[in-house]
């Protein structure tokens, strides 16, 4: 039975959702988040030690910029709210890409959320934030320039926005697109992928146990026979 370190989710369909429902893209958001948490509380239950959201890529600067205010202020709220229950849940929160870029008043709230969460240990949460992985390969490559160190795949890692957690064992997309949209490309070299035809609000308990249950007894070779 193969032991399960690490879910990553790209949480595909949000805006569809709500505008299926005549309710917009934004409303379609909001309802994401509600998925979020159930797969939060799931993941606690179920004793996943880590799981990585996909919530900001560096693509979606592309797109309207009242949604792009809308992410970032129901991210900042959420936090802002949830933030003595993140705590009692044992949950550390850690950031995965360029924060830099960021708007300040989102930046203050993760560095807030950071630091209150850094020594609990029942789960972690990565939020995958203005994160695309090609960057992250190309900052990683920089560094190890900048330390005169030689281009090795085990450098590489570790210099990577992940170097001190494990790799993705699951990758689960929603939304019905079969690509990885530029996330964590070095990392899910290996992971198992799961593509759903369901948007993300619809995400639900059952379909995550049958996932797990399924990679539980899949045989992952590893390049092996």
């Amino acid at each position: 039975m193969n032991k399960l370190s690490h879910v990553a989710f790209i949480m595909d369909g949000n805006g569809r959702w709500g505008i299926k429902r005549n309710k917009g893209r934004n409303f379609g958001h909001l309802q994401g988040v509600k998925t979020v948490q159930k797969v939060v509380q799931l993941s606690i239950k179920l004793k996943i030690p880590i799981i990585t959201f996909y919530v900001f890529s560096t693509e979606n600067w592309k797109r309207p910029k009242n949604e792009i205010n809308y992410l970032f202020n129901l991210i900042s709220l959420y936090f802002k709210r949830e933030i003595k229950n993140v705590i009692k849940n044992n949950i550390k929160i850690n950031i995965l890409g360029n924060a830099t870029n960021l708007p300040k008043k989102i930046r203050l709230v993760l560095k807030d959320t950071i630091k209150k969460t850094s020594n609990n240990k029942k789960l972690v949460i990565n939020l995958a934030l203005n994160y695309g992985s090609k960057d992250e390969i190309t900052e990683s490559l920089n560094k190890i320039i900048k330390k005169k160190q030689k281009i090795t795949k085990n450098h590489i890692g570790l210099n990577l926005y992940t170097k001190n957690l494990p790799n993705p064992d699951i990758l689960v997309r929603t939304g019905g697109k079969k690509r990885l949209s530029n996330f964590m490309l070095w990392q899910l070299a290996y992971a198992e992928l799961y593509f759903l035809d369901k948007l993300w609000p619809d995400f639900n308990e059952k379909d995550l146990k049958k996932i797990i249950k399924n990679f539980k007894t899949v045989k992952r070779n590893f390049g092996k026979i």
